[in-house]
């Protein structure tokens, strides 16, 4: 499932790609949309933690032309076609600031009134998503949000195949679902659902909830 995000190849091709490996792939941007639309200001900022292609981003943007994002993400490749989008579209682009890098690269401090780490921390090795989720709650005001989605551990291995038969039903072919669940091990560094609320909490967050399940993917609520 992992791809090289500084292949050109690999990221002119993701947002395709991506809806036929999430299920609901849209439906968790608008619940996200809805929960940020109900607990921020007119006149929010918000971080967005790898950015992609740039798709929560502008979508977001044109939902709220009162917003102001920062966009971070460790691959140029990422953020050159986040940019690309953008500048296609009429969005004013002096409400985006872009930084190359990981969380370590920011250096506000409780600024931000919400965060999204959306199919980000599943990548992150299991020594290192303290630290992740402890970046992002310094650059948090009091009362912001975070909002997360990942793939977490699965119980058996038939929960595995329930999610290979549903990636089918998405575009993936029978060898690429498959070459799908080899992977996993490889490419992601899972933890289980309470594993992350208890991660979430231990960093100082607050209030630390699901706001969606589907399958083995988890959407987190938590407040600083």
């Amino acid at each position: 499932m992992a791809k090289d995000f500084q292949s050109q190849t690999v990221v002119d091709g993701y947002d395709q790609h991506i809806r036929k490996l999430i299920p609901g792939y849209e439906l968790v941007h608008l619940q996200i949309q809805a929960i940020l639309k109900t607990h921020l200001p007119e006149h929010a900022h918000v971080l967005i933690v790898g950015c992609g292609t740039g798709y929560e981003l502008s979508y977001l943007l044109e939902q709220h032309p009162t917003w102001s994002f920062t966009a971070v993400d460790p691959s140029l490749t990422m953020i050159e076609k986040a940019q690309q989008l953008l500048s296609a579209s009429n969005i004013d682009l002096t409400r985006v600031r872009f930084v190359h890098g990981d969380t370590t690269a920011l250096q506000e401090s409780a600024q931000f009134d919400a965060a999204l780490a959306i199919l980000v921390a599943h990548f992150i090795p299991l020594e290192a998503k303290p630290f992740f989720f402890a970046d992002i709650l310094r650059c948090l005001k009091n009362q912001a949000i975070l909002l997360s989605y990942d793939l977490m551990s699965s119980s058996d291995d038939t929960e595995l195949k329930v999610l290979q038969t549903l990636c089918q039903s998405n575009g993936l072919t029978v060898i690429q679902s498959e070459k799908m669940i080899e992977r996993l091990q490889q490419d992601f560094y899972l933890v289980s659902a309470s594993q992350m609320q208890e991660l979430l909490t231990k960093v100082g967050f607050n209030e630390v909830r699901t706001y969606s399940q589907l399958l083995n993917y988890y959407g987190f609520f938590a407040q600083k």
